[in-house]
């Protein structure tokens, strides 16, 4: 579905995506991860056939996005990072108006928005206007909206940014049925378990490299520690100095971040009872599986969010 050999994107003298390679598979939900301005958007416009490579190689279905995009664009789907709803249109129009752009007769373009309704469960606010609807009900709208042309690629732009939890479940419940319907999918996040629950593979971005890429698990195999120890100690005590030597040694490594020490280990609990054996008293414990998150720390020493 996409294929891209030492892709390169600049602008002037900064360079947004610096020579990656990747390709996705039929069917895939693939996932680029990595901080803001690591070069995902950048990467997901010339996927999307809006933005030019500078230098490289890229399909997409099989085609030059240069000189095929207007046939490429015609079988992509698009969900942009902010909802560009109408608010004139009802929430139904959205969508039936949408459809005419892909040459859709009248008939076709009604069946297809009662489909997409039922599917993104707002068929009972189908007259209603846009405004009205909560962060969630027009997230899953504009999801509906690039679903209308029946597209072979849906491409999702931090799809769950700025929803409440309910919201995001039940946004990946809808992607997840995509997924099992086939659509390959292809996504930007900021949320680590946003990717585990969705991403058959995905690449951690920095810099514009790519600096990883695997499954969710083959990642955090790779990575990490089986299990987290998170630390919390009393307020006022500075970590480096009073903690480092102490903690030295105490499973396979140690970070110090502003507000806990997370100790990572294969066997949390026995890495816990050895921090008592050594006289330390934290106010709070955690014991925790590795995650995407700890990921991330370990490749770029920051998290996610910038």
């Amino acid at each position: 579905m996409i294929f891209a050999r030492d892709l390169v994107k600049r602008f002037g003298d900064f360079t947004a995506v610096d020579g990656i390679d990747l390709e996705v598979a039929p069917g895939e939900a693939f996932g680029f991860l990595g901080p803001n301005g690591a070069g995902k958007s950048s990467t997901m416009r010339m996927i999307g056939c809006v933005s030019v490579p500078t230098s490289g190689e890229l399909r997409i279905l099989g085609m030059d996005p240069v000189r095929d995009g207007t046939a490429i664009r015609a079988r992509l789907g698009v969900c942009p990072q902010l909802d560009n709803l109408d608010p004139d249109l009802t929430v139904r129009e959205n969508l039936t108006t949408y459809a005419r752009y892909f040459g859709l007769s009248r008939s076709e373009s009604h069946r297809r928005a009662d489909e997409l309704l039922e599917f993104v469960r707002l068929s009972d606010r189908a007259k209603g206007k846009v405004e009205p609807l909560s962060g969630g009900m027009k997230r899953r709208l504009t999801i509906a909206r690039a679903l209308v042309n029946e597209p072979d690629l849906v491409l999702l732009d931090e799809p769950t940014t700025g929803l409440d939890p309910q919201a995001r479940h039940l946004l990946w419940e809808r992607l997840f049925r995509l997924k099992q319907r086939g659509t390959t999918l292809v996504l930007t996040t900021h949320y680590m378990d946003e990717a585990e629950q969705l991403c058959d593979r995905l690449v951690v971005m920095d810099g514009g490299k790519i600096i990883a890429e695997g499954s969710p698990r083959s990642l955090i195999e790779t990575y990490s520690t089986a299990e987290v120890v998170e630390l919390r100690f009393p307020d006022g005590l500075d970590f480096n100095a009073d903690y480092a030597a102490k903690l030295a040694g105490v499973g396979e490594r140690i970070d110090p971040l502003p507000d806990r020490v997370l100790v990572y280990a294969d066997d949390g609990d026995a890495a816990l009872a050895e921090v008592h054996r050594r006289g330390l008293t934290p106010s709070t414990v955690l014991v925790r599986r590795s995650t995407l998150e700890d990921v991330f720390l370990q490749l770029t020493g920051r998290t996610l969010v910038d």
